[in-house]
């Protein structure tokens, strides 16, 4: 059985196991400060597509917490890893923001709205319905469906807000298409990720706070899985899953003291 011991890489989830309202939880800082110190190859992983690893990096900061711009990959990213190495033009229309358009221009993409290969959906706060609708008629034409990310909703100071899964579920309602979905749950995303920092599937580990996208698809991708109880799966919720992790530590602080 393999232990924290013996793994050299880390893949861990953002929001719920480093941060909370962008508040940094116990343990944060000394983690990513234990990994940069003594260079273990690492990826901070969000499927939030609206930011660029840049600005991620940044807020990130205001938060107490120091990651390289490098050691951050969003479902952006992957997404536009895996097109890059999909067959057919790189055009793409895309209903998304700058984290999103400037992942898919730095993989050579040419973005349009006429006769494109790809119909590529992200999250936005500002889903058009003009945009929308063009996307429906460029799929139903013919081009293929890609989607970020399966999130139905994501949080506000108000509450909840409808998200990428959620369009996404407009969009095949109104085609009868499917989109292939890259981030989390799709190991793809682990994938690339490890791809990305040259890491092996049997030393990585992922750190995560939901049994149903962190756990599953780090289980799925081959990994060493680390379930905290900082964010959305609690003790009483890993008993209705049919699968369990590798390990299940309150906080990323407990994890600092195994590596």
């Amino acid at each position: 059985m393999r232990t924290v011991r013996d793994i050299e890489c880390f893949l861990t989830d953002m929001d719920g196991v480093l941060v909370h309202e962008e508040e940094p939880l116990p343990g944060a800082a000394e983690l990513i400060d234990r990994w940069v110190t003594t260079s273990r190859r690492f990826l901070v992983l969000t499927n939030n597509s609206i930011f660029t690893a840049r600005d991620l990096a940044a807020r990130l900061a205001r938060s107490g917490l120091n990651i390289p711009e490098e050691n951050i990959w969003t479902s952006a990213l992957a997404t536009a890893s895996f097109l890059r190495n999909q067959p057919g033009n790189k055009t793409a229309f895309v209903i998304g923001e700058v984290g999103l358009t400037t992942a898919l221009h730095e993989a050579g993409f040419v973005l349009t709205d006429v006769d494109p290969d790809f119909v590529v959906l992200g999250e936005t706060r500002n889903y058009s319905f003009e945009a929308i609708t063009k996307a429906i008629r460029l799929i139903t034409e013919g081009a293929r469906y890609i989607c970020t990310n399966p999130d139905a909703t994501g949080p506000s100071k108000d509450g909840i807000l409808p998200a990428t899964g959620a369009v996404a579920a407009m969009i095949t309602a109104a085609t009868n298409r499917q989109p292939y979905v890259v981030g989390k749950p799709n190991p793809m995303m682990f994938r690339s990720a490890m791809n990305r920092i040259e890491a092996h599937s049997e030393t990585t580990a992922m750190i995560g706070d939901r049994m149903d996208t962190d756990i599953v698809a780090g289980m799925e991708a081959g990994l060493l899985t680390v379930l905290v109880m900082t964010g959305v799966t609690t003790a009483d919720d890993v008993e209705t899953f049919p699968f369990r992790p590798d390990l299940m530590l309150p906080g990323v602080e407990d994890l600092v003291k195994l590596i």
